[in-house]
This record gives C-alpha cells, sequence and structure tokens, in this order.
C-alpha cells in the first residue's frame, strides 16, 4: 500500500479555477492507482464544494482553501472560506417539482449532492467563514 499524499492550494474566484484542485486531486488519485469511478465521483463532490464556497461566501473578492489528503482507502476533503458564514440548518432542501418549474431556480443542489456522495459530511460555519470537511472512501 503506498502513503498517503496531501495537497493544499488557495484559488481566487475566477472562471473554472475549481479545474485547477480538480487536476491536483486526479494527479493524487492516479498516483494512488484510485478507481477511475472513484475519481469521478471525488471530481464532483470537490467541484460543488468549491463553487459554493466562492458563490456564497459573501466577500467581494473571495479566495478559498483547499487541502485533500489521500490514501488508497480515502480522500479527506477541506474546503474552506474566509466569508460571512451561515445557518446549515437554515439551508431548505430543494423541491425538485418547486426545481423543474418555470418560476424555480434549477440550482440549489450543491449541498445534497455532497451529503449524498459522501461517508462523512460536515459543515462548521460563523461570522469568520465556512468549513467543509468531506470524507470519501476510496475502496
Amino acid at each position: 500500500m503506498k502513503e498517503g499524499v496531501s495537497l493544499k492550494i488557495t484559488l481566487p474566484k475566477i472562471p473554472d479555477i475549481e479545474l485547477v484542485a480538480i487536476e491536483g486531486l486526479e494527479r493524487l488519485a492516479h498516483h494512488l492507482g484510485i478507481a477511475e469511478e472513484k475519481i469521478g465521483e471525488a471530481r464532483i463532490l470537490v467541484t460543488e464544494a468549491i463553487i459554493n464556497a466562492l458563490e456564497h461566501s459573501g466577500e467581494s473578492a473571495p479566495s478559498v482553501r483547499v487541502e485533500f489528503t489521500m490514501t488508497t482507502e480515502e480522500l479527506a476533503i477541506f474546503v474552506r472560506d474566509y466569508g460571512k458564514g451561515f445557518d446549515p440548518e437554515s439551508v431548505e432542501d430543494p423541491d425538485i417539482l418547486t426545481k423543474l418549474g418555470t418560476k424555480g431556480k434549477k440550482r440549489g443542489w450543491g449541498l445534497n449532492v455532497m451529503r449524498s456522495m459522501s461517508d462523512d459530511f460536515q459543515i462548521e460555519s460563523n461570522k469568520n467563514g465556512t468549513k467543509i470537511t468531506i470524507k470519501k472512501l476510496l475502496r
């Protein structure tokens, strides 16, 4: 078994910046021989976490700290913004009929997607920002 590898990066809000993190994630995963299916799931988790952090931090020039720690067994993802924070309990689950309706916004599925695809999902948020911690089993 190969030992674990880590990557830490800070991303500014510019178009498609999440792709930089995805590239790093893929390189780590390929180095450890992780299955493509698990890499694909991890891509979705990372993309959702980064986009949410950049869009909802409330900062005028947001940046997001992203950290990956990966072994052949598990991926830990940490995404942190330094914005205004929010109450995770106040976020309503999206309603499929409303979202598909003509007046409903189609977006708003990020937290649900991350929860459903993670083996462990935690949000810590306060007036100094939000930290999302995701664990994904890779075997």
